[in-house]
């Protein structure tokens, strides 16, 4: 089955379509035809011979619901570990600097919990646990906020060379006439 936009059921419509799937156990178990059973359920007879082989393959559990196919692949548990290990940082995992990215956190998830999670997958369980992106300042550890400034205001001044305005005698590129 196709969903606009690559979307899909949410639970309650997944339960709405479990019962309806049910019902045409009900009906299969009654010898009633697919045409018929489709036409009864308001849905397709493509739908209703789908349904009606899993049904015969698994029996009722063939056509209940799988679940949301976008649900975590890590329990409570699990995450609360991975947030545990993240906050020991990238160093303590083996990394060369104090950076976590996606792709480390990926590799994290693998190396912890045997589990696979794409780039984007790691970014979204992260959102979901209001984990946010951020880009490190870069700054040195022995800055002097303070003796920054006073630089600024006072030493900067001289130091720096007057700027020559581009009137006549200027060396100018641009000047007109010059073509």
């Amino acid at each position: 089955m196709r969903y606009a936009q690559g979307g899909g059921l949410t639970d309650a419509e997944r339960t709405t379509r479990e019962r309806l799937r049910l019902q045409a156990v009900e009906r299969f178990e009654g010898g009633r035809k697919n045409a018929e059973i489709a036409t009864a359920l308001g849905v397709s007879v493509r739908s209703v011979k789908r349904w009606r082989r899993a049904w015969r393959e698994l029996g009722e559990a063939g056509v209940l619901s799988k679940g949301s196919p976008g649900r975590p692949r890590l329990s409570e548990v699990q995450i609360v570990r991975l947030e545990r290990e993240l906050e020991r940082g990238p160093l303590a995992h083996g990394w060369a600097d104090q950076r976590w990215t996606l792709a480390r956190i990926k590799t994290l998830i693998g190396r912890l919990f045997h589990v696979s999670y794409t780039v984007e997958g790691t970014w979204r369980l992260l959102k979901r646990r209001r984990w946010s992106w951020q880009q490190p300042a870069r700054r040195a550890i022995e800055r002097d906020d303070d003796a920054v400034e006073v630089w600024r205001k006072e030493t900067w001044p001289r130091v720096r060379a007057p700027r020559r305005s581009a009137g006549p005698g200027s060396s100018s590129r641009t000047r007109p006439g010059s073509r």
